[in-house]
């Protein structure tokens, strides 16, 4: 396997999808080891950094990358398979942000109410015991909860000549925040531009679904992914593939909207894969999907359709990718622990 370490330093973070040259050129079936900052670039270090005071928008979510794929062209699709991903810190930080999340708000909810505050939450995290401790500040409780890291951006440079805030998901990927994207998960993005730009960033230690307030356990990471390159196979929007699941995404507004593009994607993606007709397809993901939403607070919502391995009567997604990288993942574990 071919193994590239990198860790950008400041003035090499990307903030966009798309209008940023290549960091590096890989080749399929590389291992890349990768330092991703937190989406607040590391400037949040305790409870008085509030993010109207540290941070100069639009310079939050920066993205490591992007990598150059060699062979990737327009209708291929790149498989990006997490062999892990673990916090490079032992705290890490959530907020408060006036007129964003779901229970506020925000510019394009207008209301008469004040903003609610800023406030900052500190975490410290336990990676030996694979915990991160929540601590009320207006009291003394306290919470351990479990250390789930996932990354709540990943993508490709979009179509058509687009650059696309890193905040952003969409069909190419982008900020999609699902805790579903952790180590051991196959993520396959259709490529739109030649060499694909793959980037990633937005580590979460943890995050509960729907991303209610819009910040999660944000944390730096240290992630391990192997790329893979599936030739003259379009993939319309994310999907993901764990060892019992099929998954897809979708991301719009309004929210039934990104359950639509979601559960659409799914029907017509187990129908291709199991030799199903369309209506029995959509009979089935009626009967046995389960329907995570991922976030509610971006400039598009993403919700997931995924549906159980076993309920298919075949699948074999993407000619068993997913299985072939697990195996290669499971090497290159063996020959670093």
């Amino acid at each position: 396997m071919d193994v590239l370490s990198y860790r950008p330093g400041p003035e090499e973070l990307a903030w966009t999808f798309g209008g940023v040259p290549p960091v590096r050129r890989v080749k399929p079936g590389s291992v890349l080891e990768l330092w991703s900052e937190d989406a607040f670039a590391g400037k949040v270090r305790g409870e008085d950094d509030l993010v109207s005071k540290v941070i100069e928008f639009p310079f939050v979510n920066p993205l490591t990358g992007p990598f150059f794929v060699e062979g990737a062209e327009p209708g291929d699709t790149l498989a990006v398979h997490f062999v892990s991903i673990e916090p490079s810190r032992d705290w890490a930080a959530s907020t408060t942000i006036p007129l964003f999340g779901a229970l506020t708000s925000t510019h394009v909810t207008a209301g008469l109410q004040e903003p609610l505050p800023e406030v900052v939450w500190m975490y410290d995290v336990d990676k030996a015991a694979r915990t991160v401790t929540f601590r009320a500040r207006y009291s003394d409780d306290q919470v351990d909860l479990p250390l789930d890291p996932m990354h709540g951006t990943v993508g490709v440079a979009p179509a058509n000549l687009e650059a696309r805030s890193s905040l952003v998901p969409d069909a190419h990927g982008g900020n999609m925040d699902t805790p579903e994207m952790r180590a051991g998960v196959t993520c396959f993005l259709g490529v739109n531009v030649e060499g694909a730009m793959f980037a990633l960033g937005d580590g979460h230690c943890r995050q509960g679904e729907g991303e209610t307030c819009g910040v999660a356990v944000e944390a730096a990471m240290d992630t391990v992914v192997i790329l893979d390159l599936i030739k003259s196979t379009a993939t319309p929007w994310p999907r993901l593939e764990s060892d019992d699941y099929l998954m897809s995404t979708g991301s719009a507004r309004p929210l039934e909207d990104a359950f639509r593009i979601a559960q659409h994607d799914l029907v017509t993606w187990i129908g291709s894969e199991c030799g199903l007709d369309p209506l029995d397809a959509y009979q089935l993901v009626t009967q046995a999907t389960e329907s995570p939403i991922a976030n509610v607070c971006d400039p598009n919502y993403t919700v997931l359709a995924k549906i159980r391995k076993g309920y298919l009567p075949r699948h074999d997604a993407y000619a068993g990718a997913h299985a072939r990288l697990r195996q290669m993942s499971e090497a290159y574990l063996a020959e670093h622990r």
